[in-house]
C-alpha cells in the first residue's frame, strides 16, 4: 500500500513539470538580467538587491498603435523583454489593435495559452484543433466586453470586419509564449523552404509558391 501511495506521488510530481508552461519561481521574484551573457532557459536572475520598481513596470498601454500596414493591425507586446519583473511568473499581456477590415493573421503561441477581451470594436475570432480531431474550426463574433481562449500551441486568428477601429487586451500564461504566423514562417522562412516541397504540400504550382515567397511577409508584433 505504501509502494502504492509513492508511485502516485512520484506520477503526480512528474505530471506537474510536464504540463508547466514556465519554469516555476523559488522566490518572490527573479528579475531577468536581460543583459546576461549565461543561457537558461529563460533568464538568469539580477541580484534582488539591485531590483527596482522599473522592472515591474510598463507604460503607454492605453494609447492607440499604428495600424497603417497592409494587415491592418499591430500587436503590442508585454512580455519579459519589456518587463523584465516577469520573470518566472508565467503571465504575459499584448494589445492588439485594428483598423477596419484590419487583421491579425493566423498564427500560434508555442508556450502559451491565449485569452482575449475586447474593449472597443466587434472581432471575428477563431482557432483550428489539431489534426486529430479533424481540424475543427471554433470561431465566433466578439463584442465590446466579450472573452474568449486560444488554447496553448493551436492556430488562432482576428479579424475585424466592422467599419471602425477595434482594441482587445489578450492576457497570456507564459512569460514568453512566442508567435508564429503561419504564412511568413511558411513563405517566408530564411533560407527558404524548397518551393517543391511546398508546391506539393499546399498543391499549388511551382510558379504560385515562388510568387508567395517573393512577398513581402510582415509582422505586426511590436
Amino acid at each position: 500500500m505504501a509502494a502504492h501511495f509513492l508511485f502516485l506521488a512520484l506520477l503526480a510530481l512528474a505530471s506537474s513539470h510536464a504540463i508547466a508552461s514556465d519554469p516555476s519561481q523559488l522566490q518572490d521574484f527573479c528579475v531577468a538580467d536581460l543583459k546576461s551573457n549565461v543561457l537558461v532557459n529563460g533568464f538568469v536572475c539580477k541580484d534582488p538587491k539591485l531590483a527596482k520598481a522599473e522592472d515591474f513596470f510598463f507604460y503607454g498601454l492605453d494609447k492607440h498603435r499604428d495600424t497603417g500596414n497592409k494587415l491592418g493591425s499591430n500587436v503590442t507586446q508585454v512580455n519579459v523583454n519589456q518587463i523584465p519583473g516577469l520573470n518566472t511568473l508565467g503571465i504575459s499581456l499584448a494589445r492588439l489593435d485594428f483598423a477596419p477590415y484590419g487583421v491579425n493573421p493566423p498564427h500560434i503561441h508555442p508556450r502559451g495559452t491565449e485569452i482575449l477581451t475586447v474593449l472597443e470594436g466587434t472581432l471575428h475570432v477563431g482557432f483550428v484543433t489539431s489534426n486529430n480531431p479533424n481540424n475543427q474550426l471554433f470561431t465566433k463574433v466578439l463584442n465590446k466586453g466579450d472573452v474568449f481562449v486560444f488554447p496553448q500551441g493551436l492556430i488562432h486568428f482576428q479579424f475585424n470586419y466592422g467599419k471602425t477601429n477595434a482594441v482587445a487586451i489578450a492576457a497570456l500564461s507564459s512569460q514568453n509564449p512566442g508567435v508564429i504566423t503561419i504564412a511568413n514562417a511558411v513563405f517566408g522562412a530564411k533560407p527558404p523552404i524548397s518551393d517543391y516541397v511546398l508546391a506539393k504540400a499546399f498543391q499549388l504550382d511551382k510558379k504560385t509558391v515562388d510568387w508567395l515567397q517573393a512577398q513581402f511577409w510582415m509582422d505586426n508584433n511590436n
